[in-house]
Parts: structure tokens; sequence; C-alpha cells
């Protein structure tokens, strides 16, 4: 058998380790989660950037968790808050919003993430590690700020928004004050004026609508291409 000798072995390596590691291929498909209300629905993507809310919501719809769960908490202008599994079926008048599957997911913050208008968060309790609920969550619809508002805004936040997303809350508005204080892992692409509906209903003096809002959630995974083509949304 023939030897090679040990400086045409080293050449080889060399060319070897420098060889190009192919680019990984971008996904093409993504999921496009529908939430389903007597409003109407509202449709929302999730982010990559927060990948275990993003994998607790999807595998929490697949397994229809929030079949029948009821949005408990409504605040015009601040956020529709939901998921609580205790609200299967709650009677009127009853207190909401402390219920859980049993665990928290930990914080995924994000700088390129920030409360804007329709913006998912998760809700979380006053734990230290700011760690979310492992199923309440929140939809902003929040509200347009002046500068001078909104600068009273950031100072209450943790996290300081950049240029770019202080121009999003004085044209369309959210809830700057929340930006590194809780986890935001999606973005309603469809459906705004859902929020909207919602937001403005009766409500008690603990913000449960008086009348029930009850949801329905499923995910589908789709083409990117077909995503923005019928809603708009353009992935990064």
């Amino acid at each position: 058998m023939k030897k090679y000798t040990f400086p045409l072995v080293l050449a080889c390596f060399c060319i070897l380790i420098a060889r190009p590691v192919p680019a990984q291929r971008a996904k093409k498909k993504d999921y496009l989660v529908t939430l389903s209300t007597d409003a109407g629905s509202l449709r929302f993507i999730l982010f990559d950037q927060a990948p275990q809310h993003k994998a607790n919501f999807i595998k929490l719809a697949k397994d229809k968790f929030y079949d029948g769960l009821l949005f408990h908490r409504i605040i015009e202008a601040f956020m529709i808050q939901g998921g609580d599994p205790n609200s299967r079926q709650a009677a009127s008048g009853v207190a909401l919003g402390s219920g859980s599957p049993g665990y928290r997911v930990p914080a995924e913050f994000h700088p390129d993430l920030f409360h804007r208008k329709g913006a998912v968060a998760a809700a979380r309790d006053n734990n230290p590690e700011k760690a979310s609920s492992g199923s309440q969550f929140y939809i902003v619809q929040g509200r347009k700020w002046t500068a001078e508002d909104l600068e009273k805004q950031v100072d209450r936040a943790p996290r300081k928004p950049t240029e770019a997303q202080k121009q999003v809350y004085l044209t369309e508005g959210g809830t700057p004050h929340l930006d590194g204080g809780y986890t935001v892992f999606g973005q309603v692409i469809d459906g705004m004026s859902v929020i909207d509906s919602i937001a403005a209903r009766p409500r008690s003096q603990t913000d449960r609508p008086l009348r029930d809002v009850e949801m329905t959630v499923s995910v589908e995974r789709m083409k990117k291409k077909k995503i923005t083509k019928q809603y708009g949304y353009v992935f990064p």
C-alpha cells in the first residue's frame, strides 16, 4: 500500500480545513398563529429570538390548551391578556389571572423585540428572574405617544428603546415602559381591529370583561413568501 509522506498529508489537511463551510439555509417556512374570538380573528407570527417561548406556545396551541380559555383582563389603551387555564368555564365574577400549567419559561429579552402595538408578550408574576408564565400572554394595544410623554415612559422602562423604536411608538403606538421587563415573543400581522374591539368592551373592577371573550388558537406551518404575500409581513 502506498504511503503518503507527511508533507502531502499536511497539505491535504490544510486544504480541508481551509474549505469554506456552506452557509446554513434560511428556513423557508414558519408558523402562523390564528387566534379566533367572537370579535373576529387575529393572526401573528412568533419570533426566533425568543426560541423557548416560541416552542412552548406552539406546543400548547397544538395540544389545544388555549381552546376555550378567556381573555380575562382587558385595559383599553394598554393590552388584552389571556391564557389562564382557570378561566375555562369560569363562573361570572370569579377573579382570574393566577393559573398556570405548572411551570415558568425563562426570560428571553432581545433588543430588537419591543412593545409596539400588536406585540405578543408573556405575562409573569413578580419573580426576581422575570421568568414568564408558562401559558399566560398579553397582546399590546397601547397608544400613540407625544415626544414629551414618550420620554416619561422611557424613563420607567428597564431597557431604553432605540431611536427607530421610538419612532414606532410615536407613529404606531405601544407600551414602551414594559420593554426589558417582559418577554416579547410575537407580533400580530393581521386583525389589529380585533384587539381594539376587545379592549373597548365593558369590564369589571378587576378588568375582566363583563361578557366572556373566549379564544381558540391554531398554528399552521406556512411558506414565508405566502405569509408575506397574504399579510404584508416581511421576515428579517
